[in-house]
């Protein structure tokens, strides 16, 4: 990969569904030369293929964060099922290092926030918890 392809990706990753030719004149490329390097990148498996955002997707909760939790014992797996079962919790990952879980976390208001927070922490398996507000995305 080059710089170029580096921009075509960067491109197709806020319009997937531009025409190749509005992508040659926003690049500065060769209609062409778009083409190429756009099957290219899908054959080398690269660019692994194409989604679609829904509204869903990209609606985001006024207040957003992760939750860094450690688990006592083996509790990691219960503890990720109940964190799943919570509306205001969108994703829980598994982790490696200081933390076993993250949970991402949005709710409406700073204090509908604390409130899961707190629910959260009360869990007896949850030792230990840290949590980062987000204050802005970019794609």
């Amino acid at each position: 990969m080059d710089e170029t392809d580096t921009r075509l990706i960067g491109y197709l990753r806020k319009d997937g569904r531009a025409s190749l030719a509005r992508i040659s004149a926003d690049l500065g490329l060769a209609r062409n030369t778009v083409r190429k390097r756009m099957e290219r990148l899908q054959q080398s498996g690269e660019v692994a293929g194409f989604t679609v955002l829904t509204r869903s997707d990209i609606a985001t909760h006024p207040v957003r964060g992760l939750m860094m939790l450690e688990i006592a014992g083996r509790g990691t797996e219960k503890i990720a099922r109940w964190l799943r079962q919570i509306p205001q919790v969108q994703a829980v990952h598994s982790t490696n290092g200081a933390w076993d879980l993250i949970a991402e976390v949005g709710t409406e208001t700073l204090e509908d926030f604390d409130r899961v927070l707190t629910d959260i922490r009360r869990q007896g398996e949850i030792t230990k918890s840290e949590t980062s507000l987000l204050l802005s995305t970019r794609r």
